[in-house]
């Protein structure tokens, strides 16, 4: 991806957090509660999506009583809105699709909030697998390059598809390089664990959609459109994740922002 960047990374070279800051525990609390919920179980060991989540909300220092608390509300052992999870399909600004996970306890709000975001921003809301297609499930984990120095990232890249990971992509955090692995979503933790074990350091780890068929978006003023209108959506208080395909030549970002 040399040159070009992703919005999985451009987010974080703007500063944005995948949940919106200010409300990450309250985020981080309804996908625990999601998770225990769809997982039929409260205990991490026995429930894969929930031991992802709960390590999410260690890398952001979320109080244990929180953890707790959200676990407890998915085992249904404290009052409260019911939770469900929402996900929906539409094309941005400049033809890109997005797919836009949320948890919610008012569906017909969620959907409101979403829709005007789309309609406002020339896009538009569209029908499930309309573009969920052009994406693929997969495991991915954030690490930080274990060596820095002239050669080390073609070095780096070839060893963790060695240890079995299905691609990976580079790019450069606060001139530290960083790599984003995929793997199959059953191999995650296991990937996860070879990769610390081979010397690097993970940050993060998660189930994602990632984009098979790339958008190349060509003038600053679309890549504008393309990034405000991701970030509109990243910032909706029912909205977990946001995944879109487009694709901005590095050049264009500074243009852009």
């Amino acid at each position: 991806m040399s040159g070009h960047s992703k919005w999985s990374t451009i987010k974080r070279q703007k500063g944005v957090a995948d949940i919106k800051r200010g409300q990450t525990f309250t985020k981080l609390a309804n996908a625990i509660t999601i998770a225990v919920k769809m997982g039929g179980s409260g205990d991490p060991e026995s429930n894969p999506r929930l031991r992802v989540e709960i390590e999410e909300a260690k890398s952001v220092n979320m109080p244990k009583e929180n953890v707790s608390r959200a676990i407890d509300r998915g085992l249904g052992k404290l009052p409260g809105q019911t939770l469900e999870e929402v996900v929906y399909e539409g094309f941005g600004p400049g033809r890109a699709a997005f797919i836009v996970e949320g948890v919610t306890d008012n569906k017909l709000r969620t959907l409101q909030e979403i829709k005007n975001i789309f309609e406002r921003s020339g896009g538009s809301l569209a029908g499930q697998g309309a573009v969920s297609y052009m994406f693929e499930r997969m495991g991915e984990i954030r690490a930080r390059s274990k060596e820095q120095g002239a050669g080390s990232r073609d070095d780096e890249m070839l060893e963790l598809i060695d240890l079995g990971a299905k691609d990976v992509e580079d790019y450069l955090e606060d001139n530290k390089q960083m790599y984003l692995v995929y793997t199959e979503g059953l191999e995650l933790n296991t990937m996860g664990n070879k990769i610390t074990q081979a010397g690097y350091e993970v940050e993060s780890q998660a189930m994602v959609m990632k984009p098979n068929a790339p958008v190349q978006i060509e003038d600053a003023e679309t890549a504008k459109k393309v990034l405000e209108f991701a970030e509109k959506l990243e910032g909706l208080d029912d909205v977990q994740k946001v995944y879109a395909n487009f694709d901005i030549e590095e050049s264009l970002l500074a243009a852009s922002s």
